[in-house]
């Protein structure tokens, strides 16, 4: 059964009509509606008239000073203001699609995706009808700028969608790996309490999604290890490792995106120092994930994923396993179902 009417002897409102009622309600009066509106009292009030005429009841009761909106009409209003609403969110996402299939797309994502994935994904989605614009940034304001609709579709590693407008669909997991200097003997060191015991801990600032991230992780597993450096990027974190000073926590992909440190360092898996028999654990690694509104960009996001996920899988098996001496099933997991 369908639930629309079309039937043309249906009196429905104008547009124009809904709007004025919804400002005379906002305004708390006449007066106030025909300044919002740039029209006269008398041209507001004939409007309202109009509404009535076609709604077959009184909206606004006009025994008081100022006229106040009847039952009927406050719920009206409720009804309208989400009408006009629903249309302004309507007209912006059949303009985001035409855009995105013919235009530029706004692409954003952290540091580590778009230092080491980024290039690629340029590449894989960019054609004769699409030009790509990628933005970097942190977690929290990328998925901001997605609300605000400053950017198209973002990668982030926070699984939270702010709004239900919103979906994010995972692509793929990376574990935290140990990052100690490459001539470290760690023969005698069996657990991350006693690392920390012989060396200093350099990490992500706690204000960063990574760091807080890896110091939940640390703690769940009581270790406890004095604050001393942290940073937002992941370059001065390992010139400090490579000079000697410390140990880190980190990602295959952030440890990419710094790689003319690689051969100064020695990279092992986490799980063993912190007691856990799973390498794999999920509590051990961090998941990317892609975001988009939904129903405005078409199957861009599809595309994306797919060209996300080939170039990891490369990268991974061409490059950053054979570079940090590890197996490439360690290293990542595609998240496609």
């Amino acid at each position: 059964m369908n639930r629309f009417s079309f039937s043309t002897t249906e009196n429905y409102p104008e547009w124009s009509l809904l709007l004025t009622w919804v400002a005379v309600v906002e305004a708390a009066s006449v007066s106030g509606a025909a300044r919002l509106l740039g029209l006269s009292q008398a041209a507001v009030s004939q409007r309202i008239k109009q509404l009535e005429g076609a709604m077959s009841t009184e909206l606004l009761d006009r025994s008081t000073r100022p006229a106040r909106p009847t039952p009927a009409g406050e719920l009206l209003f409720d009804h309208a203001a989400r009408l006009l609403a629903q249309a302004g969110d309507m007209t912006e996402s059949v303009r985001n699609l035409s855009r995105a299939k013919r235009n530029i797309v706004r692409f954003g994502c952290v540091d580590s995706f778009a230092g080491t994935l980024g290039p690629t994904l340029i590449h894989g989605l960019s054609g004769a009808s699409r030009q790509i614009r990628l933005w970097s940034g942190i977690t929290p304001v990328l998925d901001k700028q997605l609300e605000d609709r400053q950017l198209d579709l973002v990668v982030t590693t926070s699984a939270v969608a702010g709004k239900p407008t919103i979906k994010k669909v995972s692509l793929f997991s990376e574990p935290y790996v140990l990052i100690v200097p490459r001539t470290m003997d760690m023969d005698k060191i069996d657990t991350l309490k006693e690392l920390g015991k012989r060396m200093q801990f350099i990490r992500y600032s706690a204000r960063s999604f990574i760091g807080a991230e890896i110091d939940r992780l640390i703690e769940s597993h009581d270790v406890m290890i004095e604050r001393t450096f942290e940073f937002d990027n992941t370059d001065p974190l390992l010139s400090l490792v490579t000079a000697g000073i410390g140990f880190a926590i980190s990602t295959p992909l952030c440890i990419w995106q710094s790689r003319h440190f690689v051969d100064q360092l020695r990279v092992l898996p986490l799980a063993p120092y912190l007691g856990v028999a799973r390498a794999d654990d999920p509590s051990l690694s961090r998941t990317l994930y892609l975001a988009a509104r939904q129903q405005e960009v078409g199957k861009l996001p599809t595309e994306a994923r797919d060209v996300i996920l080939m170039a990891m899988e490369r990268l991974i098996q061409k490059d950053i396993a054979p570079a940090l001496g590890l197996p490439p099933a360690t290293l990542w997991r595609s998240m496609r179902r």
